[in-house]
């Protein structure tokens, strides 16, 4: 009697691994378009289930923007800074 018991769970745990896997299954398809719109963002890896690659990939994403955006916040405002210096703005011949 215990070897049927153990046929017919491995049966049914056989059909419950083959729905789980028919389930989990990716499109390669979906994952590529996914890489090509978000891929920067890791949207391609968090749809494989890859979470862990996937927020590393997005919070590199961050740092880079966030960096990218003080290097250029600094430089406009030394740009500024200096315009305000040299009084280039101070021209009266356009004002009324």
């Amino acid at each position: 009697m215990n070897v049927q018991e153990n046929n017919g769970s491995s049966g049914g745990s056989n059909a419950r691994q083959q729905m789980l896997y028919d389930a989990n299954k990716k499109s390669v398809g979906v994952a590529y378009l996914l890489w090509f719109f978000l891929g920067g963002f890791g949207g391609h890896r968090f749809y494989l289930g890859q979470t862990g690659t996937a927020v590393a990939q997005l919070a590199l994403l961050i740092i880079g923007w966030a960096t990218f955006v003080a290097i250029i916040g600094v430089f406009f405002i030394d740009r500024l800074r200096h315009l305000d210096s040299c009084r280039c703005f101070s021209d009266t011949r356009y004002r009324p």
